[in-house]
């Protein structure tokens, strides 16, 4: 096994050209908006918010280990908490945004406390418990919630004296949401923290022999990944000013676990890739078959066994000639 960086030797994650044709992504991700129909920045503004929740769920599975089946617990969670806040209790949207990242942080702190003693099998399946059972809260507290019919109406709010009504703003708010998310989560898996939770990945025995607290790291991770996707579920909700328990089903969860794993666990920028693999493949596949799930599996299929690192492992093996 290879030995663990020393907790002073930040784990790099991206290289200098990796850097390089970042920078070249972000310069187009900017001028888009002003070459793209109102329908095609809204469509990435959608992809930005998947990837914020895509990358905190990387930060589970792909450095700690933890595949979650429940994610979109937090998701949702955030979603509704800034639309309930809004629209029965008068608060400002953004306002109703920063009290969802503290409500998703708190249900990833609970169910976090209760799953992560456990391990395998045991624990992707109560995460999956947890989840559904927020879901069929959802569904059954109508009076709060609206039940399957969700809630609607919430105008978008404005920021700096910019309607978020329009498709530019809401664009620019979700690309430096998730610009801001990638920079903050790298931060947190090169700290030390960072280090012990991927040396709770390769050997626990070993980190826990070392003296590292293992089920408190892995809380803290549950917590921290929970605000992120909290945070998507709450541009979530803003950007269609609707939300329903659609935000905390099981298939929702599953599709953060496909964006991941189409991307490339372990990355960050990976799994934002795989969002907008699966999003633009939804939008523009469906729109010729019924049936693009199936071809949507058979690509996933495909990743699994020909490429254990997604399209972005693929992507630096060719940066590479292989070597990577």
């Amino acid at each position: 096994m290879t030995p663990l960086p020393p907790k002073d030797t930040p784990t790099r994650i991206p290289g200098r050209r990796t850097a390089g044709w970042e920078v070249v992504a972000l310069g187009l991700a900017v001028v888009w908006p002003f070459v793209a129909s109102p329908y095609g920045a809204g469509l990435v503004t959608e992809v930005f918010i998947f990837a914020i929740a895509a990358m905190s769920l990387d930060l589970l599975m792909g450095y700690g280990g933890l595949v979650s089946f429940g994610h979109a617990a937090f998701f949702g969670a955030g979603a509704y908490a800034t639309v309930l806040l809004t629209m029965k209790l008068g608060w400002s949207a953004w306002a109703g945004l920063g009290a969802g990242l503290a409500v998703s942080g708190l249900v990833a702190g609970v169910i976090g406390y209760l799953c992560v003693r456990m391990a395998g099998v045991a624990f992707f399946m109560l995460t999956l418990a947890f989840a559904q059972l927020l879901f069929s809260a959802a569904m059954k507290w109508r009076w709060l919630t609206g039940g399957s019919d969700g809630i609607g109406g919430m105008a978008r709010p404005s920021l700096l004296g910019l309607p978020l009504a329009d498709s530019r703003t809401m664009y620019f708010v979700g690309l430096v949401a998730f610009v801001l998310s990638l920079m903050a989560l790298r931060r947190v898996i090169n700290s030390p923290f960072g280090h012990a939770l991927v040396g709770l990945r390769e050997n626990e025995a070993r980190m826990r022999a070392l003296g590292y607290p293992a089920s408190r790291v892995k809380l803290a991770a549950f917590v921290i990944a929970g605000v992120f996707a909290g945070l998507g579920g709450g541009l979530y909700a803003i950007y269609n000013g609707f939300v329903s328990p659609d935000a905390l089903t099981f298939g929702l969860s599953g599709t953060f676990l496909l964006m991941v794993v189409l991307g490339g666990a372990g990355s960050l920028m990976g799994p934002a890739i795989g969002a907008g693999i699966f999003l633009l493949m939804k939008q523009f596949v469906s729109a010729h078959t019924d049936h693009w799930l199936l071809i949507v599996g058979l690509i996933f299929i495909a990743c699994v066994m020909f490429f254990r690192g997604g399209v972005h492992g693929l992507i630096e093996r060719l940066r590479t000639g292989g070597r990577a």
